[in-house]
């Protein structure tokens, strides 16, 4: 009976799988469906990718290239297929879930009143416990190593106290910023938080 409370209790603490997240940005994967098709299809056949989402800041029209994104993303089963900050465009092309800015906290019960898996980025413990509060089921954290132009890394020590303290079923940490190799993916994996989140590190 102790040994099965044990486990239950372990199983909780720690998630049932690593998540593996990709993020795509233009400057990576360009701009044109031809380019972006093969970089992506590239990452997602050399590297093991549970979730995807679409980022694009720059490229004026991206209807063609979301398109793209969704029709190979569902051709390799990927679990959850997301895009960057644009709930009614996420609704409207029917995709499972949107990532939000740190700017957008009131906007996860709307996310969530959809339907939407809903996963928001968050830099520090304050925004971490609103995101919980208002229901995200996911946040990213970040960033957790060196990035250039980028506010000072938290680290792993940092990551983990954070995975203590709010983590739960419910709730998925997952580290972002400056994550570009298979050791720094295993120092994040050894935080028990539920996986991480990288552009650079799938087109490695």
């Amino acid at each position: 009976m102790f040994s099965e409370r044990k486990s239950e209790k372990e199983a909780f603490k720690k998630p049932p799988f690593f998540i593996s997240y990709l993020i795509t940005d233009p400057k990576e994967y360009g701009n044109t469906v031809e380019v972006f098709e093969k970089k992506f299809i590239q990452a997602l056949t050399s590297h093991k990718v549970d979730m995807v989402c679409f980022r694009d800041k720059t490229t004026p029209n991206t209807q063609e290239l979301i398109k793209s994104f969704k029709t190979i993303a569902k051709e390799f089963k990927i679990d959850k297929i997301i895009i960057n900050n644009d709930i009614e465009q996420a609704l409207n092309i029917q995709l499972d879930g949107i990532h939000l800015t740190s700017q957008q906290f009131n906007t996860i019960p709307y996310a969530k009143q959809k339907n939407l898996y809903t996963i928001i980025s968050c830099h520090n413990e304050k925004e971490v416990q609103y995101a919980k509060q208002k229901g995200a089921d996911a946040i990213t954290y970040s960033p957790i190593f060196y990035k250039k132009d980028k506010e000072t890394p938290k680290g792993c020590e940092n990551l983990q106290k954070i995975v203590k303290k709010y983590q739960n079923r419910d709730f998925q940490i997952i580290a972002l910023g400056g994550i570009i190799s298979q050791k720094q993916v295993t120092q994040i994996q050894n935080t028990n938080c539920a996986g991480f989140a990288s552009i650079r590190y799938f087109t490695n």
